[in-house]
């Protein structure tokens, strides 16, 4: 089991292949693969030493966007506060570590995928909601709107099937499966194995679904540029007060479903200023990948990012 959020340590698959993938209990021995370089390099930690009273870390994106930091008043701050999981035998202390330790591994991950993304002039996105949003469906679309000005392809995580990934290939796209088992999110071992598959081109958009969770792939860096939250307007406009840290996370919240507004009872302004108050810098843009209203908004967003 990950100490890091509890998910099970169940088999992962790329494309139905069994990935060699050890979470890890505190023990971050092995290799990293790096996928500009086409090798792999040896990483340890020497477990030996005292972390002492500050655990303070960012295990966020390359541009210190989403910090963890231990605090002493206790409290969870949108991304900031102490690790409150609990396992037989551990103490918190020792929880703590082996949460650095997690995440440490997960980083250096993330730091070769992004490399590798900047040297072949990649734009990848991290696509996170929780289920049910339209996350598929939006992603569906924008691949058909998008086809023929970029490059285009797609990593998809689930914890079964490969339903979606089947999807998006009917729209003549490329896309590949990553099965999750019992996990409960992408990381970017993950997401680095995936991208050697796909054979990338240059100046592509890589779009990375996420699996359904608003939690734990707020904590794992997967090499992006960006992490885009997704959130219906069907699932109330608290959610990202309930879930600060992925809101605090991303650079923008796309509010899906906009076509039903007039059969619900949701408080737009309210859903914003609430996820303000956690994101300050949070762009949102408002769609629906059903009518198509909004969406060139998102076209027009991406299309800044892939010429900068």
């Amino acid at each position: 089991m990950c100490t890091l959020c509890g998910c099970g340590q169940g088999e992962t698959r790329i494309e139905g292949q069994a990935l060699d993938h050890d979470h890890g209990q505190g023990h971050v021995h092995g290799y990293v693969h790096d996928p500009l370089h086409g090798h792999v390099y040896q990483h340890s930690h020497d477990h030996s030493h005292d972390h002492g009273q500050d655990h303070g870390q960012d295990h966020g994106r390359g541009d210190d966007h989403h910090h963890h930091h231990h605090g002493d008043d206790g409290h969870h701050h949108y991304g900031l506060g102490p690790a409150h999981a609990h396992a037989p035998g551990l103490s918190q202390g020792r929880m703590v570590r082996i949460e650095q330790d997690i995440l440490g591994k997960n980083d250096e991950y993330a730091a070769g995928n992004r490399a590798w993304f900047h040297t072949k002039g990649i734009l990848a996105l991290n696509l996170v909601s929780s289920p049910g949003s339209g996350k598929t469906t939006l992603l569906t679309r924008s691949i058909q709107d998008l086809k023929g000005r970029y490059p285009l392809a797609v990593i998809e995580g689930d914890q079964q099937t490969s339903h979606d990934a089947d999807r998006i290939r009917a729209t003549g796209v490329k896309a590949l499966q990553i099965n999750t088992g019992k996990g409960c999110h992408l990381d970017a071992h993950m997401v680095g194995h995936a991208v050697e598959s796909l054979g990338l081109a240059d100046k592509s958009l890589l779009f990375i679904e996420n699996v359904g969770n608003l939690v734990c792939p707020a904590a794992f860096d997967l090499g992006e540029a960006h992490k885009v939250a997704i959130l219906s307007v069907t699932e109330g406009e608290d959610k990202p007060l309930k879930y600060p840290d992925m809101f605090h996370a991303a650079d923008l919240m796309l509010l899906n479903k906009i076509d039903l507004l007039p059969y619900l009872d949701f408080d737009m302004a309210l859903c914003i200023d609430y996820a303000r108050r956690v994101n300050p810098d949070i762009e949102v843009l408002q769609v629906s990948a059903r009518s198509g209203e909004g969406m060139d908004a998102w076209y027009a967003w991406l299309q800044v990012r892939m010429l900068a």
